[in-house]
């Protein structure tokens, strides 16, 4: 069958501008284009789309179109010795961007994701999270550890595929593969993923019993945690791979265990440092002592001097937490708290009162701060 002039196929005369040209194949595409034509339609209109497309290629190039005015198909059929290509992708060079250009002008971009074989769209999935609740020491010294976290496996009964065994899943018939459509608005044209499909460009006649078409089975997967030593709050640590699987093919997404830190009984950790309140009985911290303080790896002592005062604090170098990125660790900070005595004996009372009345006899020597403090209160009500 001979093949129809390319100006009568574009409908425009022999001496049309090339915006023309432009135009007239803008108009066929989009009425012939197979995604806006299904049913008993589709393949005449598949076929008017190619003729259109071969016309526009040929003649919206000024080579190829000379080439053509002057000798017809033969000059630009590649079989036949003319030109410098045919209608072939690859016989177009440089051109196949430029009509890609029109292309996206007339039906839009492809967005979400990359295409995989059989134009189908191939999606990376989600990225998972996981709250790890661990204990002060954990976090200091580091842990191996294992979670137990839902996942999806292949159907073991349809491999994967979807389909029910001896079956097989067919082209998705809205979108023919690609797992996509275009909805038109006026001149512009919105992609989405097809709503017959969700994407996969297939559908399932028959899906399988086990998995009922989704191709996954969803089961508790046991995951080896390593905990290194220094981690704080709200760090993650991630395992790649561990996440939801692709779409298409796609590669996986990943896992991501976020680190909660257990409220402890002794300590408080901020960065680096600990921090811990030491009480001290009121006879201790008047006459000076050595007291004996926890840290994370055991204990050490701290020499209290005659006369501390309740809030006074004690720095230990070196008995905090070494962090990840640290190269030394950090300080333990011992807040002191004088304890007031409770639940006197009437010796014990007998025995206070005589040691006040010998703090008054020997003046304010004994109570500095609350001289002072007397003093400037005095002020407030003359």
């Amino acid at each position: 069958m001979a093949k129809r002039d390319y100006y009568d196929i574009l409908g425009v005369p022999k001496n049309a501008s090339e915006d023309d040209i432009k135009k007239a194949y803008r108009k066929l595409a989009m009425k012939h284009h197979p995604d806006r034509n299904q049913g008993d339609d589709a393949k005449k209109a598949e076929e008017k789309f190619k003729e259109a497309k071969e016309a526009y290629e040929i003649l919206s190039e000024p080579q190829k179109r000379a080439a053509y005015d002057q000798y017809g198909h033969a000059g630009v059929d590649p079989n036949m010795g003319g030109g410098r290509g045919g209608p072939g992708p690859e016989g177009f060079g440089g051109f196949a961007e430029a009509f890609g250009d029109i292309f996206g002008d007339i039906f839009g971009g492809q967005g979400g994701g990359r295409r995989g074989g059989g134009g189908q769209q191939v999606y990376r999935g989600a990225d998972l999270s996981y709250a790890m609740e661990i204990t002060l020491e954990e976090a200091a010294h580091g842990k191996d550890t294992q979670i137990r976290i839902p996942s999806w496996d292949s159907c073991d009964t349809c491999h994967g595929s979807g389909a029910k065994p001896g079956t097989q899943p067919k082209t998705c018939p809205s979108c023919n593969g690609s797992g996509t459509v275009h909805l038109r608005q006026g001149f512009f044209s919105i992609q989405q993923t097809c709503p017959h499909c969700h994407g996969t460009g297939k559908i399932i006649p028959e899906p399988c019993p086990s998995c009922h078409g989704a191709g996954k089975i969803k089961r508790q997967k046991t995951l080896e945690v390593k905990i290194p030593a220094g981690i704080n709050e709200g760090m993650r640590i991630r395992s790649a791979g561990n996440g939801e699987p692709g779409t298409n093919g796609g590669p996986p997404g990943d896992l991501y265990i976020e680190i909660r830190m257990k409220a402890h009984e002794v300590f408080e950790r901020d960065g680096d440092d600990l921090h811990c309140t030491v009480p001290v009985g009121l006879t201790t911290a008047a006459l000076g002592g050595t007291i004996e303080v926890p840290t994370l790896g055991g204990k050490a002592e701290i020499d209290l001097p005659e006369g501390t005062q309740h809030g006074k604090t004690f720095r230990l170098r070196g008995k905090g937490i070494k962090g990840i990125r640290s190269s030394y660790p950090g300080d333990l900070y011992c807040h002191v708290t004088v304890e007031t005595p409770v639940k006197l004996t009437e010796h014990q009372r007998k025995l206070l009162k005589e040691l006040e009345e010998s703090f008054s006899k020997a003046g304010d020597r004994h109570s500095p701060n609350a001289k002072s403090w007397t003093d400037r209160v005095k002020d407030l009500f003359k």
